[in-house]
């Protein structure tokens, strides 16, 4: 860390693209400047008829308190003082130019220095009030000046505010980029995660529904006919009168009702538990507990009962749309609370998220339908009417968003619900 890293660490925080090869640079080339800078001017001043003592005094205050900032970040991120800390570098070099107006010199790195700690207004006042010493220094010392002293420092002046200013926006630039990247990265690792868990949701599901599918055949076929077996080995022993054959039908009766049992307990097997954990909800609140670890969010998930088994298509949209709402409220939100409900309403499933957020003025983003903002939203919103759903927006600045996503559960792909075969009684 240097001061050349101070002006990002308030919102852009310098990740390796930006500790590269230019701020390396930046760093180096200002502490030989103040060196250089510092000799030339001891050197001038000793030669200009200032007592040698006084012009190396003055020479290692300003040395030693430019070390002091090199040090100064390594032990706070302040921009605040390292403002300061810029204001007594003037004074010193105002002290050390009232020595010797040989050390106006240094009047070039308290330009870099400007324009890379301070706003551009204050950085232009500071600028000219140390351009107003460099002129006035050689007229108190020697009693006059020449225009190469006034138009010398003035070009310099603007040339090296405006070379910091360059670099202060390239360094930014640098730290934005490296900030898409990383979420772009994270982005990538969360799209692999989702769709390992939508490859699990699918496997989940298609077990699941060839289970069903084969307790049900078993119930509708083998169970059924077993069924019929007995009650009719029940009616042939009530009318026989020989007891042989009646001894044979209640045997048959018997074994049919020990098969059915058996029969009964396969099917309750095959019918499994895992229906009552949907593998939707699974996914989402592994999402949600995610975004508790990495963003410390309070999160909830609710889910109806009655959920049933969605088709692929529906799972992947609710998937993903969730992802998108939940990385906008990490993003943009600023928000410490969020709410998933996951509703079943007969022939549609409805995910609902709200958040406690800064939220967003609603009527002017749904009237400028061109904006270049929030993409996101209008983009879930675009996927969602492919599917015949559709994306419902509330929110107010200070009061949080809510969205309701709804999506329609297609005739023939929601799952059948299985009867508990052990307490139905089989016709």
């Amino acid at each position: 860390m240097s001061l050349v890293h101070l002006p990002l660490t308030s919102t852009d925080p310098p990740g390796p693209a930006v500790a590269g090869t230019t701020v390396r640079a930046m760093t180096i080339g200002q502490h030989l400047m103040a060196v250089v800078l510092t000799a030339i001017g001891v050197i001038r001043a000793i030669g200009d008829g200032v007592g040698m003592p006084t012009a190396i005094i003055s020479g290692v205050a300003i040395l030693g308190w430019h070390t002091a900032g090199t040090i100064l970040p390594s032990k706070t991120h302040s921009r605040s003082l390292a403002v300061w800390w810029l204001l007594g570098f003037a004074a010193i070099w105002i002290a050390a130019v009232a020595v010797s107006a040989e050390f106006v010199w240094l009047a070039f790195l308290l330009w870099l220095l400007a324009g890379h700690l301070l706003s551009l207004r204050w950085g232009l006042v500071f600028s000219g009030f140390v351009l107003a010493v460099v002129i006035v220094a050689p007229i108190l010392h020697h009693g006059t000046t020449s225009y190469a002293n006034i138009f010398g420092p003035l070009i310099g002046g603007i040339f090296a505010f405006g070379i910091s200013r360059g670099y202060l926006q390239l360094l930014r630039d640098a730290a934005e980029r490296e900030r898409l990247v990383t979420s772009l990265t994270r982005a990538q690792a969360e799209t692999a995660e989702l769709q390992d868990e939508l490859a699990l949701a699918q496997r989940h599901s298609g077990a699941i529904a060839e289970r069903t599918r084969i307790s049900r055949d078993i119930h509708d076929t083998i169970a059924q006919a077993l069924s019929s077996i007995r009650l009719l080995a029940h009616a042939g022993a009530g009318r026989t009168e020989d007891p042989d054959a009646a001894r044979t039908l209640e045997q048959v009766e018997t074994l049919a009702g020990d098969s059915l049992v058996d029969v009964r307990r396969i099917v309750a097997a095959l019918a499994p538990a895992e229906l009552d954990e949907d593998a939707l909800t699974s996914a989402l609140q592994r999402m949600l507990d995610r975004a508790h670890d990495e963003a410390g969010l309070a999160v909830e998930l609710h889910v109806d009962d009655s959920l049933p088994i969605l088709p692929t298509e529906v799972e992947v949209a609710l998937l993903r749309t969730a992802q998108s709402a939940l990385a906008n409220v990490r993003l943009h939100a600023r928000a410490s609370r969020v709410v998933m409900s996951l509703i079943d309403t007969d022939d549609t499933v409805r995910l609902d998220i709200l958040d406690d957020g800064t939220g967003f003025d609603q009527p002017a983003w749904e009237q400028d339908a061109d904006a270049g903002s929030s993409y996101g939203l209008r983009f879930m919103r675009a996927r969602l009417r492919e599917l015949g759903g559709g994306l419902d927006i509330e929110s107010t600045p200070g009061e949080g968003t809510a969205l309701s996503i709804h999506l329609p559960i297609r005739p023939g792909q929601a799952s059948a619900t299985v009867a508990d075969p052990t307490t139905e009684e089989m016709p």
